[in-house]
């Protein structure tokens, strides 16, 4: 699975946005949703909102966790801890920067929240590194890693699959270099 799949994935969750048209019940083959009343907050898939919003016919109401005072103390509590802490979302990074691509008129402070988001990404990401060096260093077969978001396994998947191979096959030639020698 690429970052493309992960998004395409991300994109059913869902976010709640302020019409400013109406329209009766849409039926898509993912769903139904509305009726759609202008101002009248209805839930919707991000993919949804985020074409309404381009072709601006909504407002989005960004997910409560998407602010700077929650953001601020997730990085806080990733910061202190030594293990992954459970984020507010699957899906934080990619509904994140899909909604301050595309409307960042609607996060309050977004610059701030961006900087957030991309913070706790790096922190995360280098706990991720970090855990890795270690199994790799300790020649452990496997590890288990909890409260990581599809992204963050995805970031790293290609290195943690090749350093394997690479452990596997130094261990098999170890293990013929000595058996030959005996």
């Amino acid at each position: 699975m690429d970052a493309e799949e992960v998004e395409f994935v991300a994109e059913k969750c869902v976010i709640t946005i302020l019409p400013n048209f109406s329209e009766n019940r849409v039926y898509m083959i993912g769903g139904d949703y509305g009726p759609f009343n202008p101002s009248l907050p209805v839930d919707v898939p991000l993919w949804l909102a985020v074409h309404l919003k381009k072709r601006q016919k909504c407002r989005v109401r960004p997910p409560d966790w998407l602010a700077i005072e929650p953001l601020t103390e997730k990085k806080r509590e990733e910061g202190a801890s030594e293990l992954f802490t459970p984020m507010p979302s699957d899906h934080y990074m990619e509904v994140a920067m899909a909604l301050l691509n595309n409307a960042s008129d609607d996060v309050q402070d977004a610059d701030q929240v961006r900087t957030l988001i991309k913070d706790i990404w790096d922190i995360r990401v280098a706990k991720l590194r970090k855990s890795i060096d270690q199994m790799i260093r300790s020649q452990a077969i496997s590890a288990e890693l909890t409260n990581l978001t599809l992204m963050e396994i995805n970031t790293i998947r290609p290195f943690l699959t090749k350093a394997l191979d690479h452990l596997h096959m130094l261990r098999v030639n170890a293990e013929e270099h000595a058996s030959e020698q005996t």
